[in-house]
C-alpha cells in the first residue's frame, strides 16, 4: 500500500474513528485502526466486538492495500507531522513509513486481514429522520443513560418506534427522559442503543443543516449514516423498563415555572453541597411561591421564586439538585410544567405545551423541615 493524502482530513477523521478501538484488547488488531486503499480513497475503521465507525478520505492512491497501526500511536504521530501532506508506504513486511517534510517514522503494522469484519445488516428496517430532530431527540435523552452495568439495557436509549411515532427512553434507576416524534412511516419496532454509540452519533451530527438521518437496524444492529460517516452498534438485548407504566397519572400539584428562574435558583443553594451526587435539595411549594432550602455541614442556603404559578395542595419535597437541574437544562425550552403528587412520588417534569418531552425525577427523603 502506498498513499498520499491530507494531514488535515487524516486527523479529522482519526479523533472520531478512534472513539470505537478498544484500548486493551486481547486481539492486538483491535486496539489499532484498519487503513484500506483503493480507488483513490483511504477508507480508516475502528472496531471494538461492539460498535465500529468507518469513514474515508480522498487519498493519491499508488498502490493499494491495507494494514492495521496502533490507533493511539498512528494518530499521534500524525498529529505532530509539520506538513499538511503525508505519504504512507505499506512494505510487503508490513513495515510502515509515515512521511512529511523532514519527517519519517516506522511502524510495525498487523494485516488487514487480521482485522475483524464489521457486522453485516441483513435486510434492515430503515427510518430516516431530519438532523435537528434527532438530534434534539438524543440530545434531550442521553443525559439520563445509565453507566451501571448491573442493568446493562440501562446503559443505552429505548427506540420504541410504533404508530407513526418514535420514542426515545432514557432511565438509570433515580430519572427517566422521554421524547417523541411523529414519523411518516407505520414501522412497528423496538430496540436499545447502548449511549457510548449514541454519544458519538450526537458529536459527529452538524448543526442548522437541512439533511436527514439515516438508521437501519436489524434484529441485533443498528446503523447510523452521518455525511461521511458510519456508526454500526450492537443493540443492547434484554427487556427495559416499562416505561409507561412508570409515568404517574395522577397529580395533587401543578407548577409552572420559568426554567432558567428555576435552575438559578437550585444551583444558588447547592452552593452549599460538596458531594453533588448525594445532593439533596427542600423545597416548599405553596400558593404561587417556591422556597428552596439547602443544608449541608458547611452552611446553609434559602432561596425563594414567586414568579410563578400554582394550582392544588401545598407541597414539600426533597429532589437531587444535579439530576434536577440536568432535566431542567435538557427541557429545552423557556418555561416548564412541573406536576407533583406526594413526597414521594416522581417529579414529573413536561413543556408548557404539548408532550413531546417528559422527565421523571425520584424525590429524596426530606433530612430536615
Amino acid at each position: 500500500m502506498k498513499i498520499t493524502c491530507s494531514k488535515t482530513d487524516l486527523v479529522e477523521t482519526l479523533s472520531v474513528v478512534q472513539r470505537a478501538v478498544s484500548a486493551k484488547s486481547n486481539l492486538a488488531a483491535l486496539e489499532g485502526v484498519l487503513l484500506k486503499a483503493e480507488n483513490q480513497k483511504l477508507t480508516i475503521l475502528g472496531y471494538n466486538m461492539e460498535y465500529g465507525i468507518i469513514t474515508s478520505i480522498e487519498a493519491q492512491v499508488e498502490k493499494e492495500g491495507d494494514i492495521v497501526l496502533s490507533a493511539k500511536l498512528f494518530t499521534e504521530i500524525v498529529r505532530k507531522l509539520p506538513f499538511d501532506e503525508v505519504s504512507i508506504n505499506v512494505s510487503d513486511t508490513l513495515n510502515t513509513t509515515i512521511q512529511s517534510g523532514n519527517s519519517d517514522f516506522l511502524l510495525t503494522g498487523i494485516s488487514g486481514s487480521e482485522f475483524p469484519h464489521l457486522p453485516d445488516i441483513k435486510d434492515p428496517e430503515v427510518v430516516e429522520l431530519p438532523l435537528e430532530t434527532i438530534k434534539s431527540m438524543i440530545r434531550q435523552t442521553i443525559f439520563a443513560v445509565s453507566d451501571d452495568d448491573s442493568k446493562p439495557t440501562h446503559m443505552g436509549t429505548l427506540f420504541d418506534i410504533k404508530d407513526g411515532e418514535i420514542t426515545l427512553v432514557s432511565v438509570d434507576g433515580y430519572r427517566l427522559a422521554l421524547r417523541k416524534e411523529k414519523i411518516k412511516q407505520d414501522t412497528e419496532m423496538n430496540f436499545i442503543v447502548p449511549g457510548k454509540a449514541l454519544n458519538d452519533v450526537l458529536r459527529l451530527l452538524p448543526d442548522g443543516e437541512d439533511k436527514k438521518l439515516k438508521i437501519s437496524y436489524s434484529l441485533h444492529h443498528i446503523k447510523f449514516e452521518i455525511d461521511n460517516y458510519q456508526i454500526i452498534s450492537r443493540l443492547l438485548e434484554g427487556e427495559f423498563l416499562d416505561y409507561k407504566a412508570s409515568i404517574p397519572e395522577t397529580f395533587k400539584t401543578t407548577v409552572s415555572i420559568d426554567t432558567k428562574t428555576f435552575i438559578d435558583s437550585i444551583e444558588r443553594v447547592s452552593l452549599m453541597i460538596m458531594d453533588r451526587l448525594k445532593s439533596s435539595v427542600h423545597c416548599m411549594i405553596s400558593e404561587n411561591q417556591i422556597r428552596l432550602l439547602c443544608q449541608t455541614t458547611i452552611g446553609k442556603a434559602a432561596d425563594e421564586i414567586s414568579d410563578v404559578k400554582t394550582e392544588g395542595e401545598d407541597v414539600e419535597i426533597g429532589f437531587n439538585s444535579k439530576y434536577m437541574v440536568d432535566a431542567l437544562k435538557n427541557a429545552e425550552t423557556d418555561e416548564v410544567v412541573i406536576k407533583l403528587d406526594t413526597p414521594i412520588s416522581p417529579i414529573k417534569i413536561m413543556p408548557k405545551t404539548g408532550d413531546n418531552f417528559l422527565f421523571l425525577v425520584l424525590p429524596v427523603k426530606l433530612r430536615y423541615s
